[in-house]
């Protein structure tokens, strides 16, 4: 046998394979009778036929002699074992074995990198996706997770959804929300909580995770079309801790203010964020606000007056009187507005307080200050 057919250890693979044409006439060839055989019944060629009680055994004389065998004495209908064994490969040897030339099973020899590759037409088994489309796709998408923030989100926008993940506990209290993704084909999927943490990227996920796309911030002149009489904007500049921006979007929900004015929307959209709003998110309006001082400009225009805040100077919260219409703005968690913010001030208004400390955080600073103005414009 060739060397290329034999493995590291010499030994050949050999594999069984079956012959269709063989299995389909082996019932035809290979019936075992105890009669004889019917008129025009003949051999295949190359075969004998089985030895029987009325058939006639081979190298007997043509005298009439009892030819039947011991078989055939018991009633034993069954072929003689063949010399060699079923299946073995007898190429070239010559044998003419009813049981070699009538198996279905041949054997085939082959090198063991003789590996044979499907045929696909061209078809790869890899879809191919655009980077540039992935990359789009990405930041069209943002996770959001917890339980109050996820049952606020698909109460407000559940056609944002893309794929949602659960843990079994919280499945009865979205019960709602696992019927309408099922019948909308939204994908979902019930896991352990180790599972959740990877999906939502934190382990205060709050036992459920979605995936949303994200929200498009309203320019100014879009908000202003559907502003209402009353109004306090939010304008936050260079506001970024995920947590900050949560705290006042729980806020800014609980006093009815509208819109946030950022310079960046996706924050507004970060999973830290809206988990730490517990369902304020849904309830703000992001205004965007490439330029800052320009669209503080824009709101003026439309007859709101500009609020700035400070630690430590600006007439007193307590003695200011705040309009019904306005835009209240706040600044960065360590040094509080720019210069050119600050000067855009229609109305400067200051916390005070025994001033132990240098200023408060801007979460709780935009809660009073926003508390004040609904207690004398709302409440």
């Amino acid at each position: 046998m060739n060397d290329s057919f034999s493995g590291k250890n010499g030994k050949v693979k050999v594999m069984y394979v079956r012959s269709d044409d063989d299995g389909d006439n082996r019932n035809k060839d290979q019936r075992p009778s105890n009669n004889k055989g019917r008129p025009g019944d003949k051999a295949r060629p190359g075969s004998r036929p089985f030895e029987g009680r009325n058939n006639e055994r081979r190298g007997s004389d043509s005298r009439g002699s009892d030819s039947r065998g011991p078989d055939a004495r018991r009633g034993d209908s069954r072929p003689a074992r063949p010399a060699s064994r079923p299946g073995r490969d007898t190429e070239g040897s010559g044998s003419s074995s009813p049981w070699e030339n009538s198996s279905p099973w041949k054997t085939v020899s082959r090198a063991p990198d003789d590996e044979s590759v499907p045929d696909h037409g061209g078809i790869s088994g890899k879809s191919f996706i655009d980077p540039e489309q992935l990359r789009r796709q990405r930041q069209e998408e943002t996770r959001v997770y917890g339980e109050n923030a996820c049952q606020a989100l698909f109460a407000s926008r559940p056609d944002s959804i893309v794929r949602a993940w659960f843990v079994q506990s919280v499945t009865p209290r979205f019960r709602e929300a696992l019927r309408w993704m099922a019948a909308n084909r939204k994908a979902y999927h019930v896991v352990e909580d180790d599972e959740l943490a990877k999906a939502s990227g934190t382990e205060h996920h709050g036992g459920v995770c979605f995936l949303i796309k994200k929200r498009q911030g309203l320019d100014a002149e879009t908000y202003l079309q559907t502003a209402p009489a009353k109004d306090c904007v939010l304008a936050l500049e260079n506001v970024g801790n995920p947590h900050n921006l949560g705290g006042i979007m729980r806020t800014c929900a609980h006093f009815g203010i509208n819109g946030m004015l950022v310079q960046d929307p996706a924050q507004l959209e970060s999973g830290a964020a809206v988990r730490t709003a517990e369902g304020g998110a849904e309830h703000v309006k992001a205004i965007i606000a490439d330029n800052f001082i320009d669209v503080l400009a824009n709101f003026r225009n439309a007859g709101y007056t500009i609020v700035t805040t400070s630690s430590h100077k600006g007439t007193a919260l307590g003695k200011a009187e705040l309009p019904a219409k306005m835009v209240l703005v706040l600044g960065e968690e360590s040094d509080g507005l720019s210069d050119s913010a600050w000067q855009q001030g229609d109305l400067n208004v200051s916390i005070g307080g025994t001033g132990k400390v240098e200023s408060l955080n801007v979460s709780v600073a935009t809660g009073i200050l926003l508390g004040e103005w609904w207690r004398q414009n709302q409440g």
